[in-house]
């Protein structure tokens, strides 16, 4: 499967020690290292319950560790019916970005382009990550914010409790 590189270098550079010329952050620098994903067979169905959490903006569809197809809610008309495969609905090209790909590149494409979310994927197509700018669209969403809006879902009082009224 070709991998569809990423368009627009800019750079920006990060300061190091000693003498050596400053890194440029890359996407691998910013991107989720363990983002949710469905199997490549999931339904229509599976896929709007994935998208119904309003923080999830994108559906990975993976078969043994390679990205076969994203989907955003667009993606899903109506009229599909639930127990259709999602996969047909779904994309790649313009979906997915290289690790060593530079940030600021990057960053500049999603922002021209209104998109917050690009699947990072290696050159055999093995998804790597998710890259995820925040509403803001002034940073990016992290393994540690991920996991920790995880814990809060888990420890949030249910609807009837005590707490939640």
């Amino acid at each position: 499967m070709p991998i569809v590189p990423s368009p627009d270098p800019v750079a920006v550079a990060r300061p190091t020690d000693g003498d050596a010329a400053p890194r440029r952050p890359t996407v691998a620098d910013a991107m989720i290292s363990r983002p949710k994903a469905l199997p490549a067979d999931a339904s229509v169905a599976d896929v709007r319950a994935v998208l119904a959490d309003d923080h999830v903006v994108m559906a990975l569809l993976t078969e043994d560790g390679v990205l076969r197809g994203t989907l955003l809610r667009e993606d899903l008309p109506d009229t599909a019916p639930d127990a259709a495969p999602a996969l047909p609905l779904s994309r790649l090209v313009g979906r997915i970005v290289a690790p060593a790909a530079p940030l600021a590149d990057v960053h500049e494409l999603l922002l021209r382009t209104g998109r917050r979310r690009l699947a990072v994927v290696d050159e055999e197509g093995r998804l790597l990550g998710l890259l995820c700018l925040t509403r803001r669209r002034t940073g990016y969403c992290s393994d540690a914010g991920v996991a920790e809006r995880a814990r809060s879902r888990r420890c949030a009082p249910g609807p009837g409790s005590p707490r939640s009224a």
